[in-house]
């Protein structure tokens, strides 16, 4: 890293990122191939669904994901022209299926007509289903509603409402970001470097991401684009910002930018590579889950930090040594500057805060509970109706198919074993159709018709009831994927979260080389967590209109908000201690927060705003994952990191870093003004 600040070598290092840049683009703009359609991508792993729907290929019909094409009126019945046209659909559609379509089934009241079209459940799902689509909903007769559901239905709704928005999205969040810069910095060069850097690191983490889905087998499901663009672009601008602002203090220490930059680089490296650590090593923590998206969200996300870290701490430090001090312009430090003076916002607020400490944090707390009471009235669990924000086709299509046949008779079970099961006499159990024999004779396939729906928790309890009964076989589909799913979102949240919190703890402690700090630190992220867990219920509740939170919010906030709040907290902590070597414990912690205020601050709103674009998402659980962090980060950034955090620190004295050599060190009392130090 300290490569970048010499004067030779920061034009070898901005040749490399123009090569490497060049090289990346194009890969870049291929990642979205590499996005697995596949509608069982992301069951469980491990789960009965899944290993059934492994053994599909050993079928002649092999894995399947049907389109359900329903004709229902609200009138008196289904007409001969009704009929017609679902005959005309079976015989164009005959070329797209996997199988023979078999003819229309008619509901019990005479009003609705299914048609089943297998389709492969491959990459290809998205785009055939639109075929299916586009053939039913032309030339229809008049009065007849026709919607197309099923796997592949929802596959087809699902990729049309990522699609629609991905560049949309990535343009607001640039917008926002340099919004946020041009505030900051109020220089008309400067915040271009940050926007940059971000825009890089994105490139380069979408191509290797790309190549090593191509070729390592690496899982991108549908959406990872999206939290990956806020991920690198909050990431990668918060380290520009903590570097600049270190350049920019030693401007004024270094007559040479480059060893300005040098010390700048020294004294940054640590907490931002600590930072880097704590964020990847949670995101890592992932890889426990048994979610296919959590599980592939992990090394993604991952790797977004990387690129970001490698970007801000090379190509930055490259750029501003070889452009010089003007970009700083119209406030352009020079050598021998006296620092800000004294009396600035977070200055000020950091003697008020050390007049009562203990109140204040007393206080803080009191909101961050208060906050946190929302959490008691939270429902979780959304069901297919409300997996988009607006009412898709394939929605409105379960719809019909629920109104006019009986349980799950689009989404029937699918039950394998070595031998032909007998499902008579289990209550829920509808009807059972023809047993499938695989192609090698070794196993055999059932469908599995339920009198309930398959999000019903009767038809949950149905499928225990069929596995207790036939222990030696595998249930999957329907109601049994539903019930995996849930399962294993209850599991990926005991496991994961209490190893992102061990992770945390421990770079903490190796960071601050201390004990109690890290314990509050942590504390107060946790903290913030429910605060703003509490607070979104009520903002998606009854100002979005959503009737629950998605499972995965909860596991992914907590993740995004505990791994990216920690970062501010250790930015501020790690200042105080290094501070706190000459300042003494008192003077440390009012430095450092005065000094470290501004910048943290506008990273947070930076943060804030790239995971608040996704407010303006077309999926639920994106929108409610974007309310939860956004809020977070703002509570973290403007409650928890500059008040109750120093309050904290001040209240506990030297105790903060017991058993660390600080909480040994007798306290000096801090100068008021900070010398300018010579070159």
């Amino acid at each position: 890293m300290l490569l970048s600040s010499k004067r030779i070598t920061a034009w070898a290092v901005l040749a490399l990122w123009v090569a490497a840049v060049l090289a990346a683009v194009p890969l870049a703009g291929r990642l979205p191939d590499a996005v697995q359609a596949k509608s069982t991508a992301e069951l469980p792993r491990g789960a009965q669904s899944t290993e059934v729907e492994k053994l599909a290929d050993r079928f002649r019909v092999g894995d399947q994901a049907p389109a359900l094409i329903v004709y229902a009126r609200t009138g008196p019945g289904i007409t001969p022209a009704d009929r017609a046209k679902a005959d005309a659909d079976r015989r164009t559609l005959a070329p797209l299926a996997t199988a023979p379509i078999g003819p229309p089934q008619a509901s019990r009241d005479g009003r609705a007509l299914l048609l089943a079209v297998p389709l492969h459940d491959n990459d290809d799902l998205s785009g055939n289903a639109k075929k299916v689509r586009d053939a039913a909903t032309t030339n229809v007769p008049r009065g007849l509603q026709v919607k197309v559901t099923g796997p592949a239905g929802a596959a087809l709704d699902t990729g049309d409402a990522f699609r629609k928005v991905d560049k949309p999205l990535l343009l607001i969040t640039i917008v926002l970001v340099a919004v946020v810069l041009l505030l900051t910095y109020r220089s008309p060069v400067l915040w271009l470097l940050p926007l940059a850097c971000a825009a890089i690191s994105l490139q380069v983490t979408s191509a290797v991401v790309y190549l090593l889905a191509e070729h390592a087998g690496l899982y991108v499901a549908d959406g990872m684009s999206t939290i990956l663009n806020a991920l690198v672009f909050g990431i990668s601008t918060d380290y520009a910002l903590l570097l600049l602002a270190r350049y920019r203090e030693e401007l004024r220490r270094h007559e040479d930018r480059h060893r300005a930059m040098a010390a700048a680089l020294r004294r940054a490296a640590v907490p931002v590579a600590a930072s880097a650590a704590t964020v990847c090593l949670g995101l890592l923590c992932l890889l426990a889950a048994h979610m296919g998206f959590n599980y592939a969200l992990g090394p993604v996300g991952a790797i977004g930090i990387l690129g970001g870290l490698a970007v801000v701490m090379t190509l930055l430090p490259a750029l501003l040594v070889v452009l010089g001090r003007w970009v700083f312009w119209p406030r352009i430090p020079r050598f021998g500057d006296a620092p800000p003076a004294r009396g600035g916002l977070w200055d000020r607020a950091g003697r008020r805060i050390a007049a009562r400490p203990r109140l204040v944090w007393a206080l803080g707390a009191a909101v961050l509970a208060a906050l946190a009471a929302g959490c008691l009235g939270v429902h979780t669990g959304l069901d297919r109706a409300h997996f988009l924000t607006t009412t898709p086709n394939s929605v409105q299509g379960e719809r019909l198919a629920d109104a006019h046949f009986p349980g799950d008779e689009s989404r029937p079970l699918q039950v394998v074993s070595g031998r032909p099961v007998d499902l008579r006499g289990i209550p829920g159990v509808a009807r059972t159709g023809t047993p499938e024999t695989s192609a090698d004779g070794r196993l055999t396939r059932t469908a599995v018709v339920l009198t309930s729906p398959p999000g019903s928790d009767a038809a949950k309890r149905t499928v225990e009831r069929i596995r207790h009964a036939e222990p030696d076989a595998l249930v999957g589909g329907g109601a049994a994927s539903e019930l995996d799913l849930a399962d294993a979102q209850a599991h990926d949240r005991r496991v994961v979260i209490p190893l992102v919190l061990g992770v945390v703890l421990i770079v903490l402690i190796a960071l601050l080389r201390a004990l109690v700090a890290p314990l509050l630190v942590v504390a107060t992220v946790v903290g913030s967590y429910f605060a703003a867990l509490g607070a979104s219920w009520l903002l998606v509740r009854y100002a979005f209109g959503f009737p629950a939170l998605d499972v995965q919010v909860a596991l992914m906030g907590f993740l995004f908000m505990v791994a990216l709040g920690v970062d501010y907290n250790l930015f501020l902590v790690s200042r105080i201690r290094e501070e706190a070597a000459s300042a003494g414990h008192r003077g440390g912690v009012l430095r450092g927060l005065g000094l470290t205020g501004g910048v943290i601050s506008s990273a947070g709103l930076v943060l804030a705003s790239t995971f608040g674009v996704l407010g303006v998402m077309p999926v639920t659980m994106f929108v409610e994952i974007g309310v939860l962090v956004a809020l977070g980060v703002l509570l973290d950034t403007f409650v928890v990191r500059p008040v109750i955090v120093p309050a904290l620190a001040l209240d506990a004295g030297r105790r903060f870093w017991w058993p660390g050599p600080l909480s040994r060190t007798p306290a000096r009392p801090a100068p008021d003004r900070e010398p300018v130090p010579r070159a």
